[in-house]
């Protein structure tokens, strides 16, 4: 099936959740994640109507971006380093993976000189994984504080998750349903709108939208098999 084929299964699948729980299907975004994908295959989500383009590294969107014909709001969804910082804030219009306050300093002090402003999602290690990046949930609170009260080139707009893998889908609910009910706290805490939910990818997109997810990241999915990293 064609990615504009695929997009559109999605979408029903997605719409089917959101009748599931009373939610308006308007509210939950696609985000194509392209590793290891190849520009014309950007392009052709792009035509489909994808509603972002996901990016796991600097280095590869760096290289696919400009090759990329068709404008679209452009993630970064992979862990980024701090000497990667300088060239993220110039390709990607939302980080999705600031998980310490030296990254938010980091990016602070770059658009500051530059008098920019950037959107940015906390990433919260639900699972607490060691293997995998992201603040602790016990810890997100300073670190959004940090990000508001030190950080004023920086839009705290939402947060992010991968779960614990496992093959079945309905072991992700528990992980999804902490991260919505941290969202609502901190955005009562420190007064902000209700803040994005960046969660749910191929396997488990569907348990995603009936836990609250705005934003689904979909590779597989959409593209098929990953394509071999050169």
């Amino acid at each position: 099936m064609s990615v504009a084929g695929n997009l559109a299964q999605a979408r029903e699948r997605i719409a089917a959740a959101c009748a599931r729980t009373g939610r308006d299907p308007a509210g939950v975004r696609v985000l194509a994640v392209s590793k290891t994908q190849p520009a014309t295959m950007v392009e052709e989500a792009i035509a489909a109507g994808v509603d972002a383009i996901g990016e796991n590294r600097v280095q590869e969107a760096a290289a696919k971006r400009p090759a990329v014909r068709g404008k679209a709001v452009w993630h970064l969804v992979g862990p980024l380093q701090r000497n990667k910082a300088a060239l993220a804030i110039e390709l990607f219009d939302l980080i999705e993976t600031v998980e310490r306050v030296e990254l938010a300093d980091r990016l602070e002090s770059l658009l500051a000189t530059r008098q920019q402003r950037l959107s940015v999602f906390l990433e919260v290690n639900i699972g607490g994984e060691e293997q995998k990046s992201g603040v602790a949930p016990a810890g997100a609170a300073a670190l959004a504080a940090h990000v508001i009260e030190r950080c004023p080139s920086l839009r705290l707009e939402g947060l992010m998750t991968v779960p614990p893998y496992h093959p079945e889908p309905e072991r992700s609910r528990p992980y999804f349903a902490v991260l919505r009910q941290l969202a609502a706290v901190l955005a009562s805490r420190f007064g902000l709108p209700p803040l994005e939910l960046s969660m749910g990818m191929s396997e488990d997109y569907a348990v995603a939208v009936e836990e609250g997810a705005s934003w689904v990241r979909l590779g597989r999915a959409l593209f098929g098999a990953r394509r071999v990293a050169t």
